[in-house]
């Protein structure tokens, strides 16, 4: 049976490259659950120029103590859609749910619907694989050329916040090099998707952004 999921949150539409946007605080009812995206990347894959990774990563902030606790809410279904016609409608749906602690990832497949209502595709290839718990060795699942990993991870986002302030305040006139990592020894719930490019169409450029739904 398919359960009806309505969007939560989107982050990012953007051309394949190296792509990355944060967006790290919300408001206190949304930080640190499973819908909260801090981050979408999508990039060629460094072992493989066939393959396309997409990253989302969410639950922004946790240091260790809450990563060894953290989990996915069964109730959100995270989505990367990818868009190859150039219309910025979704053509493409790649979607995530885990269950009693295994992740189960449907597609790239076309989506039922478009837009903020949304069902997950059971009928499309499915790839599980178990969610890594925090310190221990990563569980990857594979299938048909796909591979997919879900759990906790070091934050990879960079941002100086003391320096930002005080930019804004009139304080600083432009950020120090190196500079101080605000996010470092904190850490994100992660979704990384690897799939072949054949499976996402033939087009040159793909827009592509991810969302959360969750389940009504």
């Amino acid at each position: 049976m398919k359960n009806l999921f309505l969007t939560a949150l989107a982050v990012i539409s953007a051309s394949i490259g190296i792509v990355l946007a944060a967006d790290h605080i919300d408001a206190p009812a949304v930080t640190s659950t499973s819908s909260d995206i801090t981050d979408f990347y999508a990039f060629q894959s460094p072992e493989s120029s066939s393959n396309m990774v997409f990253v989302v990563n969410t639950q922004g902030l946790m240091d260790p103590t809450a990563s060894a606790t953290a989990a996915f809410d069964e109730n959100v279904m995270i989505q990367v859609n990818i868009d190859n016609t150039g219309d910025f409608v979704e053509d493409l749906v790649i979607q995530a749910v885990v269950n009693d602690g295994k992740l189960s990832v449907y597609g790239p497949v076309k989506p039922t619907s478009t837009g903020l209502m949304g069902m997950v595709e059971t009928d499309a290839t499915v790839t599980t694989t178990d969610v890594t718990e925090y310190g221990k060795t990563a569980s990857i699942g594979s299938k048909n050329g796909i591979k997919v990993f879900a759990g906790p991870r070091d934050d990879p986002f960079f941002f100086d916040l003391v320096a930002f302030k005080s930019i804004l305040a009139g304080t600083a006139t432009g950020f120090s090099n190196p500079g101080a990592d605000t996010f470092a020894g904190t850490n994100v719930m992660s979704l990384v998707v690897e799939v072949p490019k054949s499976m996402l169409g033939s087009a040159a450029t793909l827009n592509t952004w991810a969302v959360t739904k969750r389940k009504i």
